[in-house]
């Protein structure tokens, strides 16, 4: 049982550079790969070049990079000299990265060439010059040699309690803030993690999400690490053109994902061969057809993800009813997390093996999980949390840490959940996206939306409450309208209109006959574009509550 002091990530994962020496730890799918000893060593090179750089225990470095094995060396390298990694995302506009930098008092930073102009140059990070490297080849853009009052290479020791990662979120609510998450934090949930699905040299993993995202970097870098997993990134951005054949050539055995992906793959690929006649609809109907279906896309969809899938995560928002159910009928090994950036981020979840339908799973082990401001007529509350995976608070916020965070612990999520008998979560929604009825019921617009997206011609939907009435911002997939309707909406452009308002209209009454009474819509609206998205493609809902 690893002890207390041992809980940082030099011992939780540095040591995985001598044990699993030739086995490879960090790879491009077509491109280089990297053994464990490949990469202890560049660890151990960059150290020593940030040391003699000035960069000293408690600097922070911040890391700006679409996924590459080279991030995961820029990683380790920082906190395992006990310096304060700033990952961020590469969304991140130059405004965006100036005040981070600014606020992060970041000493240095680590640039893909692609991302160099947003933090180089008179636009970028307010004129201010901080040592800059190139994550591609490790060469120094911009040279600082900060000055130290202990000169020379010597690495100092790293304790459990000293930051390790300094993650600004892109959330929902629309302001960013430094969570700052301790080399503990981090190496207690990535073994509460493991509890879920232990990843070693067996394991082969594509990583899709951003790195600089809390989720990908405890679950998809420091996990499988720690572990002798080997790490595949596609190098271009994850559309399906990349995916297919990478998922053909590396036949993963467990990836990472959000719900937008498996939804989209459902909505495009596996429901329209369900639908496509109506007799075949009519089947579809049918639970015990549906079922069979289901299990029979459920095989094929295994293999066009390689066959060798293991664990198939899905966190970062609710993951749509009818999806899941798909997921579950067809016996795939699909396992939900749930957590926060703020929690390092898991507090619970479930693996493949004891799946159970609508749920996040059990909490974690280690962490205390429970509600409070219970409603005694429905048993829902806030989500508190307690456990060595807590964030040590907002960085230089000690006022806003202390709204969030009690004198005994307890951290609050900001989330609505239950528990059933047997001591299993369910997650409700956001206590900022409740919408009080006329009566003083709670309305949750996420479950209106599950509803919503259920339709075919649905790519994704927003409830929201305008003068008291609640409307549905509807966007749909005009591809697919297009193709479906194909000789109608070749007339003209109003024919295609009038289509996209037959079909809102369906959506509305659809919608109304399956909610309840305080629930019903009073309006559904076309909504053009897509939503504009955070890094776990949850919709930055603040943009659109006016």
């Amino acid at each position: 049982m690893i002890q207390d002091k041992e809980l940082t990530l030099v011992s939780y994962v540095n040591s995985s550079f001598e044990k699993f020496a030739n086995h490879i730890a960090l790879a491009f799918v077509d491109g280089q790969k990297y053994t464990y000893a490949e990469v202890g060593a560049e660890v151990d090179r960059l150290q020593k070049m940030l040391r003699l750089q000035g960069i000293v225990k408690g600097d922070k470095v911040a890391i700006l990079s679409a996924n590459t094995p080279f991030w995961g060396m820029a990683f380790f390298a920082i906190t395992g000299m006990g310096a304060v990694a700033v990952p961020l995302l590469p969304d991140f506009n130059p405004s965006e990265l100036s005040n981070i930098l600014e606020h992060s008092e970041a000493k240095g930073i680590f640039v893909s060439e692609a991302l160099k102009y947003k933090v180089i140059g008179e636009n970028a990070n307010q004129g201010k010059e901080i040592l800059t490297i190139n994550l591609d080849n490790f060469e120094i853009v911009v040279d600082k040699s900060y000055e130290t009052s202990n000169p020379g290479i010597e690495i100092a020791d790293v304790e459990p309690d000293d930051l390790a990662s300094l993650i600004y979120t892109s959330g929902t609510t629309g302001r960013s803030k430094g969570v700052m998450l301790t080399h503990k934090n981090l190496v207690t949930d990535a073994i509460t993690s493991g509890k879920i699905h232990y990843m070693d040299t067996s394991d082969s993993m594509l990583s899709v999400l951003p790195l600089s995202h809390a989720y990908e970097n405890t679950l998809g870098l420091i996990l499988p690490l720690s572990g002798g997993a080997s790490v595949y990134y596609p190098g271009k951005p994850a559309t399906a053109s990349v995916l297919l054949p990478a998922l053909k050539k590396i036949r993963p055995t467990t990836m990472l994902t959000v719900p937008l992906i498996m939804e989209k793959i459902f909505r495009a690929s596996v429901l329209p061969k369900f639908t496509k006649s109506k007799v075949l609809k009519t089947v579809y109907g049918v639970p015990v057809f549906r079922k069979l279906l289901h299990r029979v896309a459920g095989k094929k969809l295994y293999e066009t993800f390689g066959g060798r899938l293991r664990f198939f995560g899905i966190g970062g928002s609710k993951l749509d009813p009818q999806v899941e159910k798909f997921l579950y009928e067809a016996k795939f090994p699909y396992a939900i997390g749930y957590g926060l950036t703020e929690t390092a981020p898991l507090l619970a979840g479930f693996g493949p093996k004891n799946q159970r339908l609508y749920s996040t799973g059990h909490p974690g082990e280690g962490i205390e999980v429970k509600l409070r401001d219970i409603n005694p007529a429905t048993g829902e509350g806030e989500i508190i949390a307690r456990g060595p995976n807590v964030m040590k608070g907002y960085y230089k916020e000690p006022e806003m840490t202390s709204e969030v965070i009690d004198e005994e612990g307890w951290f609050r999520t900001g989330d609505i959940g239950l528990f059933d008998k047997k001591g299993v979560l369910f997650i409700k929604g956001r206590i900022k996206n409740v919408i009080i009825g006329a009566s003083g019921e709670n309305i949750y617009p996420e479950e209106i939306e599950s509803v919503i997206n259920s339709n075919a011609f649905v790519t994704e939907s927003l409830v929201v409450e305008q003068n008291g009435k609640l409307v549905a911002m509807v966007h749909l997939n005009i591809d697919k309208i297009k193709q479906q309707y194909q000789d109608l909406v070749e007339k003209s452009q109003d024919a295609l209109n009038e289509k996209v308002e037959e079909l809102l209209k369906e959506v509305h009454v659809f919608v109304n006959q399956r909610v309840s009474k305080f629930s019903k819509l009073n309006l559904v609206v076309h909504q053009v574009d897509p939503f504009e998205k955070t890094a776990t493609q949850k919709i930055k809902r603040f943009l659109y509550s006016k």
